[in-house]
């Protein structure tokens, strides 16, 4: 399923702003569950009910994402229209409420993506689906990947994954979002974190350093300031390499689609790599933008992304099923 851009949305910027801005979001039926987390803080998951005998889906959203964004309405709707189950776990002070705990959340959270898939994979026990699939977008991408190369065998508890737009080098992907027309991206970003921030402040007063919030003006300083050192890293350049999922791409077990648009402004596609395990599509289209490879032509649509990801998990369930079977049967 090759990506083709519409010849009237050309450009990395406008592909990325415009499906996420200005295409209309599919209606789907959430429901919300509060799971408590290992350390006594909390996060909220929206679910998809799904028929008995179908696929479970979880998908890990963006940085500042939610269910609501485009990207998670779009797969989910597709999800629900299949009779499927979904469910978006919502990454710490994003589901509409500030978190308990004196943290947030980061692209190399692969411990809170373990608890999660595993309490996941007893919910897909519980309902008899047939199989559990993972879906990172952006930074719940690049956690994923993280998580599936760390687990490498263990992580087979899910049947297959894909990461879309993930910042696979978060130091090549935070120079490109500092200079230039990206840095409306930095402030767009920065606009919904800093009130966070100053909440998670008066949850805990001297956490971090007040004025050098306020006056971050680029991720790295934010980083710097907030991120690195709330979850255990020295400073921005030490969080941005350890937790960088082009690192762990030959670990991975688990088939997995990697899709990044080679014109994506959040990764230039000089960073984007060039191996990984042989269980690891890497797929690298020339255009799409960053998370949006709208299609058809005016207004355009979401309807590629959810088809191209689920077109992925099926062929690999089923390519699966068949090696099984030959096995059994010698």
């Amino acid at each position: 399923m090759l990506y083709v851009p519409p010849r009237w949305l050309p450009g990395g910027h406008l592909q990325t702003i415009y499906p996420s801005t200005f295409l209309p979001k599919p209606k789907v039926a959430f429901r919300r569950e509060r799971w408590e987390a290992p350390d006594g803080d909390f996060i909220d998951i929206d679910f998809v009910d799904g028929q008995p005998g179908r696929p479970l889906l979880v998908l890990f959203h963006g940085l500042e994402g939610s269910s609501g964004s485009h990207y998670s309405r779009a797969l989910m709707a597709e999800v629900e229209r299949r009779g499927w189950h979904g469910a978006i776990p919502h990454f710490r002070g994003c589901s509409g409420e500030i978190n308990l705990a004196p943290r947030f959340y980061h692209s190399g959270d692969s411990a809170e993506l373990d608890w999660i898939i595993r309490r996941l994979k007893l919910r897909q026990q519980d309902l008899a689906a047939t199989h559990l699939y993972a879906c990172g977008v952006s930074l719940g991408a690049n956690a994923l990947l993280r998580w599936l190369g760390e687990s490498q065998h263990e992580a087979e508890i899910v049947d297959a994954a894909c990461a879309v737009s993930a910042p696979l080098d978060l130091a090549g992907g935070g120079a490109a979002l500092a200079s230039g027309f990206n840095r409306l991206y930095t402030w767009v970003f920065l606009r919904t974190m800093r009130p966070k921030c100053l909440a998670k402040l008066d949850q805990f007063p001297g956490l971090f350093d007040r004025e050098a919030l306020l006056s971050a003006r680029d991720l790295y300083a934010f980083d710097n300031v907030v991120t690195a050192p709330l979850h255990g890293y020295r400073n921005t350049d030490d969080y941005w390499d350890r937790a960088s999922a082009k690192h762990i791409l030959n670990d991975i077990s688990v088939p997995t689609l990697v899709l990044n648009a080679q014109n994506d402004p959040f990764l230039p596609a000089r960073h984007l790599p060039r191996a990984a395990a042989p269980e690891v599509v890497l797929e690298y289209p020339e255009q799409g933008g960053h998370v949006g490879f709208a299609a058809g032509g005016p207004p355009g649509s979401l309807a590629w992304l959810p088809q191209r990801l689920l077109h992925f998990l099926e062929g690999k369930a089923e390519s699966a099923f068949v090696a099984r079977t030959e096995l059994a049967h010698g």
